[in-house]
């Protein structure tokens, strides 16, 4: 039996300036769309998921957190992956302090990382980020699902697109 797969996602939140760090996947990245997302990705075997969270956010944005500085604020249960394989759960983290300057660290993979006003989000934006980012930000519920009806994981469904 395969075991449930995890990835992480950080929202890096400027409150004094309403601002959140975003990235601009590419085409040809593991989606076919040029879309925009919050920093994260898959947790690797055996690691902590608050460690994948900083790690991730690190890799993607030249922002450093240190894992225990790191806020559990929403979960998405996705029933179908960006692979076209079974479900995976997304646990986004909120990072409120960091060190180092927004980068676009892969650029062979993201088009642009930027700051982003929290009440203008760029889209078309990953649905599972988009909710997890608005219901964050309105201090709604942190649990979400996605594909759980009848659509699956897929970049077709972004939200704005």
């Amino acid at each position: 039996m395969e075991s449930l797969r995890q990835a992480v996602a950080v929202i890096a939140h400027d409150q004094d300036q309403g601002l959140v760090a975003t990235v601009h996947y590419a085409a040809n990245s593991w989606s076919n769309t040029l879309a925009w997302t919050i920093p994260g990705g898959k947790v690797e075997v055996g690691e902590r998921l608050d460690e994948a969270a900083a790690r991730e956010l690190r890799e993607e944005t030249g922002l450093i957190v240190a894992a225990e500085d790191l806020r559990l604020v929403h979960t998405v249960q996705v029933a179908v992956g960006w692979d076209g394989r079974g479900p995976f759960l997304l646990s986004v983290f909120l990072a409120t302090a960091w060190r180092g300057e927004l980068t676009n660290t892969e650029p062979d993979k993201h088009l642009d990382v930027l700051w982003s006003p929290a009440d203008a989000l760029p889209l078309p934006m990953f649905p599972t980020s988009h909710t997890a980012l608005t219901l964050y930000l309105s201090g709604g519920r942190g649990f979400s699902t996605h594909g759980w009806e009848d659509e699956r994981f897929d970049p077709r469904t972004l939200v704005g697109g």
